[in-house]
């Protein structure tokens, strides 16, 4: 999903830790104060293909 024009996605935690600590984005913060565990804001400047991040958040939510 897009919210305030950046792509957010829904991923396992550990992928998420593993995103956030390479420098490609941060967890999602619905403005609640809470970032989320599991959702994850892809940077602008982020060297990921959205493409594929978008299929893998598919991927995991469809196993659900």
């Amino acid at each position: 999903m897009f919210v305030r024009g950046h792509l957010v996605v829904k991923l396992p935690k550990p992928r998420v830790d593993e995103l956030v600590a390479g420098g490609h984005g941060v967890r999602f913060d619905a403005n609640k104060g809470t970032p989320m565990k599991e959702w994850f804001t892809l940077a602008e400047d982020a060297p990921l293909a959205w493409l594929a991040l978008a299929r893998e958040a598919l991927a995991f939510v469809g196993r659900r």
